[in-house]
């Protein structure tokens, strides 16, 4: 079964490189990254990565996970399985979205006001990317694959904050399910064992790996999706 990798904020189709070196596919086609279409709202986004990768297995990290799990949702006729790597179905509590959509509007303006190599040191610098190690954090390729204005409309358009959350529709999901997090991802670690409870699945928890489990453990992460992809019906 194809499958299609979406990535998570600030990068780019290439972040997948690692995993898909592991999956070793000699069919293009087979194992295909794409990038995240800009200038969409959520849901136009999700459906326009389902227009472009067709029938297969989505997998998707962190931001790319929340949009393939409301494309699993929306067009079970084109997500045939659906792997989600330290993802949510979003923030359930309105005022939580609130802070969150005002915190994503200041990002996106010390964006524009700092430009995007300052913006992109700093969004690595977070506790969530601890455990990354730098030369796996690809800040090359993110500083030559995004642009300002880019990054400014996923922060305003895609984030958290302006998603509507979709843990009331887990129980919709009519595809084989795969929540994945990192051992040292508490958080997603937890949010995985929600969405795995709420659906009927078993999580899988990928030891020595925190948030950025695909580029800190990619050969882990490549067997995770290789039985996802065998294990689908066309």
């Amino acid at each position: 079964m194809r499958l299609v990798l979406v990535p998570g904020f600030t990068q780019t189709a290439s972040a997948w490189d690692a995993v898909r070196a592991e999956l070793g596919s000699d069919d293009a086609d087979e194992v295909v990254a794409l990038d995240v279409p800009t200038g969409l709202d959520f849901a136009a986004t999700a459906h326009a990565l389902g227009d472009a990768g067709g029938r297969a297995v989505y997998a998707g990290y962190s931001r790319g996970g929340r949009l393939c799990l409301r494309l699993a949702l929306d067009r079970p006729d084109v997500v045939a399985g659906l792997v989600v790597l330290s993802g949510s179905p979003g923030i359930a509590d309105a005022a939580e979205r609130a802070a969150r959509r005002d915190a994503d509007e200041q990002l996106a303006t010390e964006l524009e006001r700092d430009g995007l190599e300052p913006f992109l040191r700093r969004w690595l610098a977070q506790p969530l990317f601890a455990s990354l190690p730098e030369e796996d954090a690809g800040l090359d390729a993110r500083l030559a694959e995004n642009t300002v204005p880019a990054l400014a409309h996923e922060l305003r358009a895609l984030g958290q904050g302006v998603q509507e959350p979709l843990w009331d529709r887990l129980g919709e999901l009519s595809v084989p399910f795969v929540p994945v997090a990192g051992s040292l991802d508490e958080k997603y670690v937890a949010i995985a064992r929600r969405m795995a409870a709420a659906t009927g699945v078993e999580p899988v928890v990928i030891r020595n790996a925190g948030h950025a489990v695909h580029l800190e453990q990619p050969d882990a992460v490549a067997r995770v999706l290789d039985r996802a992809r065998h294990g689908a019906t066309a």
